[in-house]
């Protein structure tokens, strides 16, 4: 499981006053999981919802996050993150059980703070503390002091890196990767080693979600 969060302490902040929630998961035993969560984290009031037609009646209330599963079964997730948006709510958190390169492409486009991918539907990940990844999660780090910079923040990639990278974001697979610049699939699943290291996190949708936040691929 993996989360992209650009700002995770800023997701459900600590102070006097606690924080609400609206959960929008058509699982109901993930949307339990990501409430349980949530109460732990200190969320005194949490809302629940498994559709967009259930949620959309509470969006003129803002509350202090959205949690919605990307893929609802009367619509998107990441619409009605965008509508929540508009309405006030100052965090929205996408929800997906999909390692989908093209969803956490949109979602970051959209401006939502963070992408959660599950990799189950039971296995649910939120930050324990501020500023701490979440449970089993893999964080976007900052690049160490004195490492070589790249405008993003994190470490230089190659030219050759940065076509890998490319590559993908299309969607390719090590082996497809490989065909098209010529290199065999133990390379280029060498390169990926690399680019995870200078980008500070290990899945392919992490890596790409890195590289187009700071600018190394469009």
């Amino acid at each position: 499981m993996s989360v992209l969060l650009e700002q995770p302490a800023s997701l459900v902040a600590y102070r006097p006053n606690k924080p609400t929630a609206m959960v929008v998961v058509a699982d109901p035993r993930v949307r339990s999981t990501v409430t349980r969560h949530l109460w732990a984290l200190g969320v005194r009031d949490v809302i629940e919802a498994s559709s967009v037609a259930e949620a959309r009646p509470r969006i003129g209330n803002p509350r202090d996050i959205c949690v919605a599963d990307v893929h609802l079964p009367d619509g998107s997730g990441l619409t009605l993150l965008s509508e929540t948006r508009a309405a006030g709510w100052p965090n929205g958190l996408a929800l997906s059980a999909a390692d989908d390169i093209g969803a956490v492409r949109n979602a970051l486009a959209g401006g939502v703070k963070g992408y959660v991918v599950t990799g189950t539907r039971t296995n649910i990940g939120l930050p324990t503390r501020p500023g701490a990844a979440p449970l089993g999660a893999t964080r976007m780090h900052r690049r160490p002091p004195g490492a070589p910079s790249h405008p993003g923040g994190y470490r230089e990639l190659s030219g050759r890196e940065v076509e890998v990278l490319r590559l993908v974001a299309e969607g390719q697979s090590n082996k497809a990767i490989g065909v098209s610049m010529g290199l065999s699939a133990l390379t280029v699943k060498s390169h990926l080693a690399r680019i995870a290291r200078k980008l500070g996190t290990g899945d392919r949708a992490g890596m790409v979600a890195v590289a187009l936040r700071t600018g190394i691929i469009h």
